[in-house]
């Protein structure tokens, strides 16, 4: 008896089969074409997001960014593939499509300050204005670029303080990169007393250039009279020289400076100001010059 019943249950499976084979095979082409679109995306983001990273990181983006950005190109793949295999099977992509996109926008409008600092990071690594070990400038904020996150940038000040400053802030503002151009100038004032002669003072400052050898000459420099100050004669002098000089250069000059002008008995006034007392009679004055 048993085996009768195993017969008709066979027999009632298979025209079951026979009767619904077109759509069974549907059933198995769809699922089968699922699992292939579900390989093939897989591959897809890994070989994309590979790609990208190696490409980020010849560019010598930071590896953190360009660890993240191959990480969500990855996952993007592989979202828009799972959406394809829901289709594939049969349900509906837009109904799917509708609640992620509600959900975004939930997501976004709680989440404004963040998203603005995800897009601006995404800013920072496309055009690159700053990358790590460069010395800028936010405004009031100065330092050396420790790491360029996503979120949030790092700098280390002079100091040795680390700020950590939100990308939104950095793409709204002006940024001052001072370690991109390989040669700078440097700008020096340089004041001294009246009584100096001003064709004297200019060939003693040339003549502490010409023996600079970390100046780029072929780019010429300048020497001249700025101003006439209330107190004394203030000069310009400007040259270029290499980024990574520049401080050492600027230091190493003034000090040049200041003796070379003290050994040619060139004096740098101090800010002075005259007084003048009267007596009452006002037939005599005494005369006192307080410096200051």
């Amino acid at each position: 008896m048993e085996e009768l019943h195993v017969i008709k249950d066979i027999n009632t499976v298979g025209s079951w089969v026979f009767k619904h084979h077109s759509l069974l095979f549907a059933y198995i082409f769809n699922f089968s074409t699922a699992i292939i679109i579900l390989m093939f995306g897989v591959f897809l983001g890994r070989f994309v997001s590979n790609g990208i990273h190696s490409i980020l990181i010849t560019k010598k983006i930071d590896n953190t960014i360009s660890g993240f950005l191959s990480t969500l190109i990855n996952y993007t793949i592989i979202t828009f593939s799972f959406i394809a295999i829901l289709e594939r099977i049969g349900v509906q992509a837009n109904s799917v499509i509708t609640v992620l996109g509600a959900a975004g926008m939930a997501v976004g409008l709680a989440l404004q300050g963040s998203l603005a600092n995800f897009a601006a990071g995404v800013l920072l690594v496309t055009f690159r204005p700053l990358k790590t070990g460069e010395y800028v400038n936010f405004g009031l904020i100065s330092g050396t670029v420790i790491d360029v996150h996503i979120f949030y940038t790092i700098l280390r000040t002079l100091d040795g303080k680390r700020i950590v400053i939100p990308n939104g802030k950095i793409i709204s503002g002006n940024i001052v990169n001072y370690s991109r151009e390989p040669i700078r100038r440097n700008e020096f004032s340089i004041n001294v007393s009246y009584d100096s002669d001003v064709d004297v003072v200019i060939k003693i400052l040339k003549k502490v250039l010409k023996k600079e050898k970390r100046i780029i000459h072929e780019k010429g420099t300048l020497v001249g009279l700025k101003e006439f100050a209330p107190s004394s004669l203030n000069f310009k002098v400007r040259c270029w020289s290499y980024t990574k000089d520049l401080n050492s250069v600027y230091w190493d000059l003034m000090l040049k400076f200041k003796k070379t002008l003290d050994k040619n008995h060139i004096s740098i006034p101090n800010p002075q100001m005259d007084i003048y007392l009267y007596q009452k009679n006002k037939k005599k004055f005494k005369r006192k010059i307080w410096r200051s």
